[in-house]
């Protein structure tokens, strides 16, 4: 949950990747002033308005400010903030995504939101980004996820221009993992793309974001456009039928990207458009490449579905992994220098910003939780304000 893109689904149009700023400079943003203790009783939202959301976000309240501390602002997501947050008990970091409530009904998106939570709390895997907790207050839910300070694949990819073979070996090793994971338990992502790879502080890769994604039993198809429009597979494009075979389109897109530098179709401004780019696309690698990363490529993005390597079986077996290990434990074991260079790099917190000005998120309003400084090096624990951990409130 850091530098990410966040979509938003709609069953007839396109869905676009928003680019969102980094953890960087904190601009005015931080809890909404309407979910703290002083909320008065008449302002308090009906039962119905919270029983809604139960009970995928259980309903929580302020007892104190001596748990959490805000330290700043990560990301802009379509319903409301992400947040860096310290746990001051175990003097650990989090991110916290902030869904207004208002918004998640104004769009109909009230089951995608509780989905997003069922389906992350069956997740446990080393190349998953992990869901710790989820609770709501009166006008907001709260997502709260381990915070991974190295930031996301997009980024460097900005910064290094295209990566090496064995680099990008590594990458679809973990991330193919992960979706063969995923795959097993009938979850489709939906969203693979680089902003939704977190990095951890080995520089090893996390899936992220399951705002979009959806429970398949084996057998099922999906309709609904959604995504980021120029990772989705040809079948997403045209409404579907569609099944898991999509995600591994997606991940040859982003393969595709790594290792030339450029994406293999531009994005257009609507799927119709996107999708006849995509028809027409001769998917051609340069020879400089070795035949078997081609040959990978070219399996990936096969346009038939039942011709495209779409499992994780499959993927192991491709001449382009021949040698190589896919225990989680041994992909692991070794920190990942390209990433761990570029982190240092001198652009790094421009390039994670894609350009946008702290002016971007000025609508909200932090002034009466936390006066943020200017600079994130200015935040510490004597001049932040604490936010407290909640707990849940009994059910009767």
């Amino acid at each position: 949950m850091s530098n990410v893109g966040v979509s938003v689904t709609h069953r007839h149009s396109a869905v676009f990747c928003q680019p969102v700023g980094p953890e960087g400079r904190s601009p005015k943003v931080l809890l909404p002033p309407e979910d703290t203790a002083e909320t008065s009783d008449k302002e308090r939202a009906p039962p119905a308005f919270i029983s809604v959301f139960l009970p995928e976000f259980p309903h929580c309240r302020f007892p104190g400010r001596d748990h959490f501390q805000i330290l700043g602002f990560i990301a802009k997501g379509s319903y409301g903030p992400i947040l860096k947050v310290r746990d001051v008990f175990k003097d650990k970091m989090f991110a916290v995504k902030v869904l207004a409530k208002s918004e998640i009904l104004k769009h109909g998106v009230v089951e995608q939101s509780k989905e997003e939570v069922i389906i992350q709390r069956q997740l446990k895997h080393p190349f998953i980004h992990n869901l710790q907790e989820s609770w709501q207050t009166q006008r907001h839910l709260f997502i709260m996820c381990d915070y991974c300070s190295v930031g996301d694949l997009h980024t460097y990819w900005l910064l290094k221009g295209q990566f090496g073979e064995d680099e990008v070996r590594l990458f679809a090793a973990e991330l193919g993992s992960a979706l063969g994971f995923l795959h097993d338990l009938g979850i489709m992502h939906r969203d693979v793309k680089m902003e939704n790879i977190l990095l951890s502080d080995r520089g090893h890769l996390r899936l992220s974001d399951f705002g979009l994604s959806l429970r398949l039993k084996r057998g099922g198809r999906a309709f609904t456009i959604c995504g980021t429009i120029q990772y989705m597979a040809p079948e997403v494009l045209g409404g579907g039928p569609y099944n898991h075979a999509a995600d591994w389109w997606s991940l040859g897109v982003m393969l595709f990207s790594l290792v030339t530098g450029e994406f293999p179709v531009p994005a257009e401004p609507d799927h119709s458009t996107m999708l006849n780019k995509v028809k027409d696309f001769h998917y051609v690698l340069p020879k400089t490449f070795s035949p078997a990363l081609i040959l990978l490529l070219t399996e990936l993005l096969c346009k038939n579905t039942a011709s495209r390597l779409r499992n994780l079986e499959c993927f192991k077996m491709q001449p382009f992994f021949r040698g190589s290990s896919f225990d989680s434990l041994i992909l692991q074991k070794t920190p990942v220098d390209v990433i761990l260079q570029l982190r240092a790099h001198p652009e790094w917190a421009a390039k994670a910003r894609r350009g946008l000005s702290l002016d971007y998120f000025n609508s909200f309003d932090s002034d009466k939780i936390l006066h943020s400084p200017t600079n994130p090096t200015e935040l510490s624990p004597t001049s932040t304000p604490m936010w407290t951990r909640l707990q849940p409130r009994k059910q009767t």
